[in-house]
């Protein structure tokens, strides 16, 4: 199970040097200036999880296997990109292929990396990209829903169902609003989330900051209120720090993120965001080859679970052996959670919790 958060922004925010970081290569080219990105770059990252190592050191497997999540790199929107300007057309299909956004805003000063505003106001350059966005969608919509609204005048119920789906899209979007924010019953979002909006999906503003602020600075608070207004995510990290950790061993790591005063790296911080954006949790396996941690969707139930792992694990699904993962760790692995009566046996309407340890019973 595939899923993509794109990173998006206008040039020299620092998104390819977050997007090098993030998946430790230097494949995406950090160059100072618009549209060094032109093809999206694409990379999997494995999700950062205390929990795996401590599963890991009680069961001593020979492999651990993290859950991964897939970042893509997407060349930078300018203004007019909604139109075509600065290869537009090509940038804003790319984003109508990820699951989730990650807009990286610029909140340092550099007099070496050129600003395409040529200034520095990072809320406002948000929304740049966002009226672009934006426009994109109402053209889409617009374009779209003309023909539909015939098919409803005749009796057409699907037809009627999309119409309103898309009216309540256009409400938002006519107010200079995101179609994320349409109000809708969760009963109607997944057919919503079907039209394709780009503004629908779900986003995570990252401010970027210089080495000195990477606890965060004025103009980083600012993205951080405008997050919250909009009901989205916000990480402030030092695209440029993450980079020079990314280098380094993870004994040099703890020594330099020490000496910033730092607990963590920033990027375990954004991919947990991202991972959470997209309503993801986390059930492991474990056994003497192999302890794996998977990824499902907040919700879903056992056989979709095992289907994670094989096909023929759904299809046969019998039943799911579940341990959580306080009692797994607390009480010391599987035979002794069974011993204190904590492993317990459920069906196919059992709805998966985080952090779960699973061993899927099927036939096939």
């Amino acid at each position: 199970m595939g899923f993509k958060c794109g990173i998006v922004g206008l040039p020299n925010v620092g998104k390819s040097t977050l997007f090098n970081a993030l998946t430790r290569t230097a494949s995406a080219q950090a160059a100072n200036y618009p549209f060094c990105t032109i093809e999206p770059n694409s990379g999997e990252v494995a999700v950062p999880d205390p929990r795996l190592d401590r599963i890991a050191a009680i069961v001593k497997p020979a492999e651990v296997v993290p859950t991964r999540i897939n970042f893509v790199d997407i060349a930078g929107l300018v203004r007019g990109a909604s139109q075509g300007e600065g290869l537009g057309n090509q940038f804003l299909a790319n984003i109508r292929e990820v699951d989730a956004i990650v807009h990286v805003v610029r909140c340092f000063r550099d007099g070496e990396v050129t600003h395409v505003e040529g200034r520095l106001d990072p809320v406002a350059d948000a929304a740049t990209v966002n009226t672009e966005l934006m426009l994109a969608d109402l053209a889409s919509l617009e374009r779209r829903v003309v023909p539909l609204r015939k098919r409803a005048q005749t009796g057409d119920k699907v037809a009627k169902a999309e119409v309103a789906l898309m009216d309540a899209a256009l409400d938002r979007l006519n107010i200079g609003e995101p179609a994320r924010l349409a109000d809708l019953p969760e009963t109607d979002r997944a057919a919503f989330n079907a039209l394709g909006l780009l503004t629908a999906r779900p986003v995570l503003y990252v401010a970027n900051v210089d080495e000195s602020s990477a606890a965060g600075n004025d103009q980083a608070q600012h993205v951080v209120e405008m997050a919250r207004v909009e009901g989205a995510g916000s990480v402030t990290i030092s695209a440029g720090i993450e980079a020079e950790i990314a280098q380094l061993s993870s004994a040099e790591q703890r020594e330099f993120l020490d000496s910033l005063g730092l607990e963590e790296p920033g990027l375990d911080r954004l991919i947990r965001a991202g991972y959470a954006l997209l309503g993801l949790i986390t059930f492991f396996t474990s056994g003497p080859k192999e302890v794996r941690a998977w990824t499902v969707e907040s919700g879903a139930r056992a056989p979709q679970a095992a289907g994670t792992i094989h096909t023929d694990f759904e299809k046969g699904f019998i039943r799911a052996q579940t341990i959580a993962y306080e009692d797994f760790v607390t009480l010391g692995g599987e035979q002794a959670a069974k011993e204190a009566g904590k492993a317990r046996d459920e069906g196919k309407d059992y709805v998966v919790r985080d952090g779960d340890v699973l061993l899927f019973k099927f036939n096939v």
